[in-house]
């Protein structure tokens, strides 16, 4: 016993004391199970995984940002089950994700969020949407995402690891992600992606029975056999020497793109993007997708397809320095796209926003997508339009339609004073680059980091006659690939709570980076 001269106080016992400590840490911090979902055109897998979000200590920041990810179990992977239609069996995948859950030990209703993605020739059949939405439906948790060639190029880069190391390393990274159905192409620099591209290349454009007769054959697959001068008939069986140039072309398709060389009739014709910018140079090269396991021969086995054999001659493509960059193993292959399922950020915005009307909240997973635009000086409406369109169109957006009809948030960086002349030159670009939005009438949601969405909310709607319902909300930090949820205004305080869910991507393993394979840098 002892005596004190102040108030004090001792906890009654052990169990109190840590239910204090508990409290205490649940305030700063928060654990979430996910799952993701990838279907692909040649594969499909998933993935469960515990997330650790921690609150930022700065100036009282009610933003959690990821400081931690244990994966509790990856699924093996399946070949991606098509139908005789070439429709994807819905059955066979509903299958394997309940196998998945039954051997991680979980439940749907443990999972608190995940990803559905969709990619490659898988998001071309005519029920892919279906079956993304089914998986959604049966959660009720799931972001789900249909990525288009631009939008998977993106994600194939920062889930190899490509888009850290290009930071860490201090070096211009070419991710070049090869899977069944297209490679995409991403240059990295200082942690960001400059430029993308996708070509209709890839290691299952053709896949064979057991008896080596063609079982499925892809559209562009088509395409090369012309050009080399074959036929592709399904059931009968290809030649080898036929198989090796079907091959080769497409590896020399990569290598004139990857080198910048003059394309030929094919190389243009099985672009479905704009071709690569490679400026700045690249200083490496970085494989991702299902061939860079046969490429840094973590697999050995064939399946059924031209993995193998387009890595074994993409590999002379390399050693022969018909691609001059060193390599670099980034650390993830045929799991790239996707390797975790969702990441929240939660936020509450209030004081400085406009919500028009109250009650077109709450929104859920409405896509993000990010202006690259510095609004630090004078701010020019044109390059404000011209960035709305290109940040749409890496996301695969068109506002047209908004990828069916659905919301979209335009989130960007306000910098320098809130000078009414810049906020209205600033909301005339936004009428320009929205204009099918506006025209439509669907809700103008903005989300910016400053202080300034009351005030450009407010000219929107007074001086530029726009009767949309406006959401302009300020204070808040978000980027490509995110989806927002923005809840109900939080009465007397008149806050809105915001959950950011991004795609969650791997950190780069450096030790494999580091040990850049040596059979391929000769």
């Amino acid at each position: 016993m002892h005596e004190l001269d102040y108030a004090h106080w001792h906890p009654a016992s052990e169990r109190e004391a840590e239910f204090l400590r508990d409290t205490i840490w649940k305030a700063d911090n928060v654990e979430l199970t996910t799952v993701g979902v990838d279907i692909g055109s040649s594969t499909s897998h998933l993935m469960f995984a515990r997330v650790h979000l921690q609150r930022l200590s700065e100036a009282l920041s009610s933003r959690f940002v990821v400081v931690g990810r244990d994966v509790l179990w990856r699924s093996p992977i399946l070949l991606t089950p098509y139908r005789p239609d070439y429709t994807i069996d819905a059955d066979v995948l509903r299958a394997f994700v309940a196998d998945g859950y039954a051997a991680a030990r979980l439940t749907p209703d443990d999972i608190d969020s995940g990803a559905v993605i969709l990619t490659g020739e898988a998001l071309k059949r005519a029920n892919a949407r279906a079956i993304a939405d089914l998986f959604a439906a049966e959660s009720g948790k799931f972001v789900c995402a249909s990525a288009g060639h631009n939008l998977e190029a993106v994600m194939a880069a920062h889930g190899s690891g490509a888009v850290q190391l290009s930071k860490t390393e201090n070096k211009t990274f070419l991710n070049v992600d090869i899977g069944g159905g297209t490679t995409k192409l991403a240059l990295c620099r200082g942690g960001e992606i400059v430029a993308n591209a996708a070509l209709a290349i890839g290691g299952r454009l053709l896949a064979f029975g057991a008896g080596d007769e063609l079982v499925r054959i892809e559209g562009p697959a088509y395409r090369i056999a012309r050009a080399i001068g074959i036929e592709l008939t399904p059931g009968t069986v290809m030649e080898s020497d036929d198989r090796r140039d079907f091959v080769r072309k497409m590896v020399d398709v990569l290598v004139a793109h990857i080198g910048h060389e003059e394309p030929d009739d094919l190389a243009r014709d099985l672009l479905v993007t704009p071709p690569l910018l490679l400026l700045p140079t690249p200083d490496v090269v970085a494989f991702s997708g299902g061939v860079s396991e046969y490429v840094f021969e973590r697999e050995t086995e064939t399946h059924g397809d031209l993995g193998r054999a387009f890595a074994h001659h993409l590999h002379h493509a390399l050693t022969d320095k018909r691609i001059p960059y060193p390599v670099y193993d980034p650390g993830q292959g045929i799991r790239a796209t996707v390797v975790g399922a969702s990441q929240f950020s939660v936020q509450v915005s209030g004081n400085t926003i406009m919500i028009s009307d109250p009650a077109t909240l709450p929104l859920r997973n409405v896509p993000v997508v990010n202006m690259r635009l510095a609004l630090d000086d004078d701010v020019d409406p044109a390059r404000v339009a011209t960035e709305i369109t290109n940040a749409l169109t890496r996301n695969d957006i068109d506002d047209a339609d908004n990828g069916g009809g659905g919301d979209v948030a335009l989130a960007f960086r306000w910098q320098g004073l809130p000078l009414h002349a810049r906020l209205h030159r600033l909301a005339d670009g936004i009428c320009r680059g929205l204009k099918t939005t506006i025209a439509d009438g669907r809700p103008v949601i903005l989300m910016m980091d400053g202080d300034a969405g009351k005030t450009l909310g407010g000219i929107l709607r007074n001086e530029l006659a726009v009767d949309n319902e406006i959401i302009s909300i300020d204070g808040v930090q978000l980027k490509d690939l995110d989806y927002v949820d923005i809840g109900e205004i939080i009465l007397p305080t008149e806050v809105v709570p915001l959950v950011i869910k991004s795609l969650l991507f791997s950190s780069p393993d450096m030790a494999a980076a580091d040990g850049a394979a040596a059979h391929l840098t000769g």
